[in-house]
C-alpha cells in the first residue's frame, strides 16, 4: 500500500511539467455535442441508483441525468460482453477511459476487451501499458475478422467517435451494435447509439469517466492494486489533456482531487520520466533543420517515418512551440506501413495563442475527402491531420522517385498552411 500524498501536494506536483515529456496528443478528430438539457430526472433512490456526496457532486441538472441514464444502460446490459473501441493509436486519456469503463461494467457483469487497430509508439503510452498492466490488445482489422464476433453483444467507443478507428466498419459489419460513446471532442457527424455523452467543453474524457467514479458508478479502494493503477492511468491522460493541468478547468480540478486519493504519484512518475528514442530525436531534429517561420507560425516538414515512430510528429510540434516568437507549431510527414504499403500525410499542430481554434484551422486548411468526412481536426490548442495518400501509396527502392514524391507533397502541405498563415501572399510554385 502506498502512501497517498494530500490533494493540494498532488496538484502542485501535476502541474509541474516534466522537461523532456512532451504531453501525449490525440489523433485530431472531435466532438458530438449532448441533447439539450431538460427538467432535471429525480429517479427513485435505490440501492442501484447514483447517490453523489460532497464535492463529487456532479456540476450540472444535465450532468446527473448522464450518469444516471449510463447506469440504466449498463443495466440492460447485465450479462453482456462488450467489445471497447479505441482510437488506432491511443493517448493515455483513451486508454485510462476505456479502462475505468471495463472496470464500472464489471460491476455490472459485463465482460469487455479493449481493442486498437495502430501502435503504441509515444514512449508514455508504451510506459503507461507496461507498468500498469494496462489490458489493451491490439486487433488489426485484418486479424478482426478472423476472431469470433458474435460473442459481443456491444460495442463502446471511448475518447472517439469512430472516425479515427479502421476497426469500428468491421464490427458494425458484424451486426454488433453500437452501444456507447463518451467523449470530448468536436462533432464529426450523427452517431446511432444506445447511449451518447460527448461534452466538447470539457478538457478530457478521462474527466468524464472520473465524474462517474465521483457519482458512485464505482467506489474505488486504495487497497485493490488495480482501482490504484487505474486511478494512476486516468491522472495521467487528464493531465495529458490539460498540458499538466494549466488548461485545466474547473471540473478537471475536482477529477484530480478525487484521483488524488488513490492514484500512485511514484509510478505517476514512472511514467513521466520514460526516455525518448533515438528515433524520435532524429523527427525532432529534422523538424528544427527543416522549419519555416512565418507570423509566429512554425512549419516544418519531417520527410518519411515508419509507422511505429508515428508519435514522434507531435513530439516535434510539441517542441517547436517552445521556439521564442512561436505562437503556432505545425509538423508533419509521411507515414508508411511497410507491411500493408499503406502511406498517409500525418500532422500535428500545437499553439498557444488563445484566439487560434486548432478545429477550424486544421478544417479550413485541408478540407473534407469525397465522403465528407474531414482530413482533420482539433480541441484546445492541439490539433492533428490523416491525409491516405490512396493511389500514390508504396514505398520504393529508388531514392530519387520518394525524394521527388515528398517535394511534392511537402510543397502542397505548406501551401495549404500558409494560404491561412499569409493569405496576402501567394505560392504559385509552393513555398520555400
Amino acid at each position: 500500500m502506498h502512501d497517498s500524498p494530500s490533494s493540494l501536494d498532488s496538484l502542485v506536483m501535476l502541474t509541474d511539467a516534466h522537461p523532456l515529456t512532451a504531453p501525449a496528443t490525440p489523433n485530431g478528430v472531435e466532438q458530438i455535442t449532448t441533447s439539450p438539457a431538460a427538467t432535471p430526472i429525480q429517479p427513485p433512490l435505490t440501492q442501484h441508483s447514483v447517490q453523489p456526496f460532497g464535492y463529487d457532486i456532479p456540476r450540472s441538472a444535465e450532468q446527473i441525468q448522464k450518469v444516471e441514464a449510463f447506469r440504466q444502460t449498463l443495466e440492460r446490459h447485465r450479462g453482456n460482453r462488450h467489445l471497447l473501441v479505441l482510437q488506432d493509436f491511443p493517448d493515455p486519456d483513451a486508454l485510462s477511459s476505456a479502462w475505468t469503463y471495463k472496470l464500472i461494467a464489471q460491476k455490472y457483469d459485463i465482460q469487455c476487451d479493449m481493442v486498437y487497430a495502430g501502435t503504441l509508439s509515444h514512449q508514455e503510452n508504451i510506459a503507461l501499458v507496461k507498468l500498469t498492466n494496462l489490458p489493451v490488445q491490439r486487433q488489426t482489422p485484418q486479424t478482426l475478422k478472423t476472431r469470433d464476433l458474435s460473442k459481443y453483444q456491444g460495442c463502446a467507443l471511448l475518447d472517439n467517435q469512430g472516425t479515427t478507428s479502421q476497426l469500428l466498419p468491421s464490427v458494425l459489419q458484424a451486426g454488433i451494435p453500437l452501444t456507447v460513446v463518451i467523449d470530448h471532442h468536436s462533432m464529426q457527424g450523427d452517431i446511432n447509439a444506445e447511449f451518447v455523452d460527448i461534452r466538447p467543453y470539457t478538457r478530457a474524457t478521462a474527466t468524464i469517466l472520473t465524474q462517474y467514479l465521483q457519482a458512485g458508478l464505482l467506489k474505488l479502494d486504495s487497497n485493490t492494486s488495480e482501482h490504484v493503477k487505474c486511478a494512476t492511468a486516468l491522472m495521467h491522460g487528464l493531465r495529458s489533456d490539460t498540458n499538466a493541468l494549466r488548461q485545466a478547468g474547473e471540473e478537471d480540478f475536482l477529477a484530480a482531487a478525487y484521483l488524488s486519493r488513490f492514484y500512485d504519484a511514484q509510478l505517476l512518475n514512472a511514467v513521466l520520466q520514460s526516455s525518448r528514442s533515438r528515433q524520435v530525436m532524429d523527427v525532432i531534429e529534422r523538424s528544427l533543420k527543416n522549419r519555416i517561420v512565418q507570423n509566429n507560425f512554425s512549419i516544418a516538414g519531417v520527410g518519411y517515418l515508419r509507422y511505429d515512430d508515428r508519435d514522434a510528429i507531435p513530439q516535434a510540434a510539441d517542441f517547436l512551440v517552445t521556439e521564442e516568437n512561436v505562437h503556432t507549431a505545425v509538423v508533419y510527414g509521411i507515414v508508411h506501413d511497410e507491411d500493408d504499403e499503406l502511406e498517409v500525410v500525418i500532422g500535428s499542430l500545437r499553439t498557444n495563442k488563445l484566439t487560434l481554434d486548432p478545429d477550424e484551422f486544421i478544417k479550413e486548411a485541408f478540407g473534407q475527402d469525397a465522403q465528407g468526412r474531414f482530413f482533420g481536426g482539433g480541441r484546445s490548442q492541439a490539433g492533428g491531420f490523416e491525409i491516405p495518400l490512396g493511389f500514390l501509396s508504396g514505398f520504393t527502392e529508388s531514392s530519387e522517385y520518394a525524394k521527388m514524391k515528398w517535394s511534392v507533397f511537402d510543397a502542397q502541405v505548406k501551401q495549404k498552411l500558409l494560404r491561412l498563415v499569409n493569405p496576402d501572399q501567394h505560392y504559385p510554385n509552393g513555398v520555400s
